[in-house]
């Protein structure tokens, strides 16, 4: 590539001129706030109650942006299961056999419940033996009808 003379002092000059250090940027706007700063209880608001009267003290009108209903769901949502699962603690506590169901209110053929090895209690009878074998091949001739 050639060059002519005045082209060529041109480049030289600028080769020279041109390392030097590049200028601060300039700081961000206010509008891009880090998330240390202040929030409206809206934004900040865990109780469902207190998020429904913080929303309608913000909209005059009544009218809510979708995105703070989904909010007010998911609180509602939230409260409900922090709800049930005291309730479960609370029975668990009261009733320790792990039955879930009040006392004398037991499920009908709870001793024939599956046992933690998965297998069924032994049949009392011949008869109880016969009857549940019998079951056992119906089961299997209606899957293989399928």
């Amino acid at each position: 590539m050639s060059f002519d003379a005045r082209s060529l002092e041109r480049l030289q000059q600028l080769g020279r001129s041109l390392p030097q250090p590049l200028p601060k940027p300039e700081p961000a706007p206010a509008a891009a706030a880090p998330a240390s700063q202040k929030r409206h209880r809206v934004e900040t608001e865990t109780d469902p109650q207190a998020l429904f009267r913080e929303l309608m003290q913000v909209s005059p009108d009544g009218n809510v942006p979708p995105h703070l209903l989904d909010r007010l769901r998911q609180a509602e949502t939230d409260q409900q299961r922090a709800r049930q699962a005291k309730q479960r603690r609370e029975l668990q506590q009261q009733n320790p056999q792990g039955s879930t169901a009040p006392a004398g209110l037991q499920p009908r053929g709870a001793s024939n419940e599956l046992r933690p090895n998965r297998q069924r209690r032994a049949p009392a009878s011949s008869e109880e033996l016969e009857l549940y074998t019998a079951f056992q091949a119906l089961l299997l001739e209606g899957d293989e009808e399928d």
